[in-house]
């Protein structure tokens, strides 16, 4: 299927709404089921929760039911709607001082049932307390201040941080929360949430510092769904993403046509679709790669779009500070206090695996990070293993080519944009063809190597090679390198080239090993020596303990002392 290409932005948006109005009607026509429910989707802000909802023709309208105790019955306002607030809200009631009118606590006057812990209980049941019996933390913690300072004038609470902790039955207990709260006629409307857990927080630094996002439209529900640091790249609330039709709004005139050929690829369930965009974002213009996937329905047309967003702006507001700097001391200067600073950043977002998730399905793994310079936190070496939504385990290892901030940054773009091409479900070596898109897109030259793999509940992993030394499977007492069925060129070596997957199946108690070349390498010496080396280490080592056997590899004398940044990745399946 092919469509016209739009000459303006209104005629690209109806043709967006033309293909979303046909795909709708016959998947309609073609549904078993004579009606279906709603779309979930829809989002629905809090000042719209406020709204009045009109009664259906022909039946009377009840009130929502008042939940606090000093309202008449049928009464309405707005604690009547705190249930329809979806994270634990109270409304609550100053309490000032005779004398001096300051806020000394407030009274829950009304409150939903939504707990944001297992050990706080509900808001709706503690109505009538006050704040500071029902939350005795609140003073502790600057809650009870930030809420007096809504009082007197001083604006709405948006997403304050609080680390909120409270002592009960002899234990202490610990909640990182996030508070807002808005004055509400002479009363203050608070609502607040669990932060995210630590997994989920690393995986947002690591989208900042690597500039990625990712994001899925529903074309069938109207359903968005992005990640924060899609978020951030368009200064967006992450509850109300953008439609297509709003992306085609923020388009630089001069991108309209590239833009154009790019969505109706992909609505076109072309695949894989990859551009340059700018897009005009609060004034400001943003430069982004995009790689556009289709996700095929029943039918097989595209009932979803899949976006990934490296943003570039950065980049290129670097290269154009650094275009006007006069003095190249000064540039290097810069160059080492930001090398530092991202590695440091980096040194625990990008090292940690997810042990407690992998062993839940069978895997026991360990890892190890090994530097040329002691004094160097991070180079361009990287590793990558957790268990997906799908239930697939995702491996990886790679080395970005060069040294210094530059080899971080590849390194950190690399590997995060695997994360993102991961969320797609795509096959390893499908991953890999993309991932060589982006580096060869690149404007350094620079290459690197990689290998990624999948392994599913059946034990067989699926991995495709770009360059990178074969991992090595220690099987039976016996240590050998895995035959790959092609192993393909170094990324940004070869532009359009199609990377093949290979299947390997796994055995209980098998050791799989993988590295990068700083661990085989020696100067003036065959590669595949080093490997063998590597091999005999594994095989003369009695530790089927991942973490056990990677410090029997690095205490071997023949292993000591790597000329270049060398990681070790093992796996052993239980």
């Amino acid at each position: 299927m092919s469509f016209p290409l739009p000459d303006t932005v209104d005629e690209l948006k109806d043709l967006i709404g033309r293909e979303v109005s046909a795909l709708r009607a016959s998947v309609r026509r073609t549904a078993e089921r004579p009606s279906s429910p709603p779309p979930s989707s829809e989002v629905t802000s809090p000042v719209q929760l406020l709204a009045p909802v009109p009664a259906a023709a022909g039946h009377d309208s009840a009130p929502p039911r008042c939940l606090c105790s000093t309202h008449d019955p049928g009464a309405t306002g707005t604690c009547a709607v705190l249930s329809a607030i979806p994270a634990s809200a109270v409304l609550l009631e100053p309490l000032r001082d005779e004398e001096s009118r300051t806020v000394r606590d407030f009274r829950i006057v009304a409150g939903n049932r939504i707990r944001s812990a297992d050990w706080l209980e509900a808001p709706d049941r503690q109505v009538g307390q006050r704040f500071l019996e029902a939350r005795p933390g609140a003073a502790s913690s600057g809650l009870l201040a930030a809420l007096s300072d809504v009082v007197a004038g001083g604006g709405p609470l948006e997403g304050q941080y609080v680390d909120y902790t409270e002592q009960r039955m002899g234990r202490l207990h610990r909640a990182p929360l996030l508070y807002s709260a808005a004055l509400c006629g002479e009363q203050v409307l608070a609502t607040w949430r669990p932060v995210q857990s630590r997994t989920e927080l690393l995986t947002i630094d690591a989208q900042y510092l690597a500039s990625l996002g990712w994001g899925n439209w529903d074309l069938l529900s109207g359903k968005v769904t992005w990640s924060e640091g899609l978020s951030r790249i368009f200064h967006a609330e992450i509850q109300m993403p953008w439609s297509l039709e709003q992306l085609c709004d923020a388009l630089l005139p001069d991108d309209l046509t590239a833009f154009s050929e790019f969505l109706t690829s992909v609505l076109a369930g072309e695949e894989p679709a990859w551009t340059r965009i700018r897009f005009l974002v609060l004034g400001e213009v943003r430069t982004l790669d995009l790689l556009g996937r289709p996700v095929a329905g029943t039918d097989g047309r595209p009932w979803a779009v899949n976006l990934v967003a490296r943003d570039l702006t950065p980049q290129i507001r670097s290269r154009r500070r650094l275009a006007e700097t006069e003095r190249e001391t000064d540039r290097l200067r810069r160059q080492a206090q930001a090398e530092r600073r991202v590695a440091d950043a980096l040194r625990e977002a990008l090292l940690p695996t997810h042990s407690e998730a992998l062993a839940a399905v069978g895997l026991t793994v360990a890892a190890s990070y090994r530097p040329a310079e002691p004094d160097s936190a991070v180079g361009g070496d990287w590793y990558k293993c957790r268990l997906l939504p799908n239930g697939l385990v995702l491996i990886a290892i790679g080395d970005a080519a060069g040294h210094g901030l530059d080899a971080v940054a590849r390194m950190s773009q690399q590997r995060h944009a695997l994360a993102g091409l991961a969320q797609t479900g795509a096959g390893a070596g499908e991953m890999l063809t993309w991932l060589n898109e982006l580096v060869c897109s690149e404007p350094y030259g620079e290459t690197a190597t990689v290998i990624v793999g999948h392994i599913d509940d059946e034990r067989v992993l699926r991995w495709a090679d770009a360059g990178h030394p074969a991992p090595i499977l220690l099987r039976d007492g016996r240590a050998e390198p895995l035959h790959a069925g092609q192993r393909g060129p170094l990324l940004g070596a070869l532009p359009g080239y199609a990377y093949e997957t290979t299947d390997t199946r796994l055995r209980q108690g098998d050791l799989l090993v993988l590295y990068t070349d700083g661990m085989v390498e020696r100067r003036g010496e065959d590669v595949t020596k080093g490997i063998e080396r590597l091999a005999d280490a594994m095989t003369r080592s009695s530790d089927t303990e991942p973490e056990r056997l990677i410090e029997t590899i690095l205490s071997d004398p023949d292993q000591a002392g790597p000329e270049d940044d060398a990681c070790l990745l093992a796996i052993r399946v239980d």
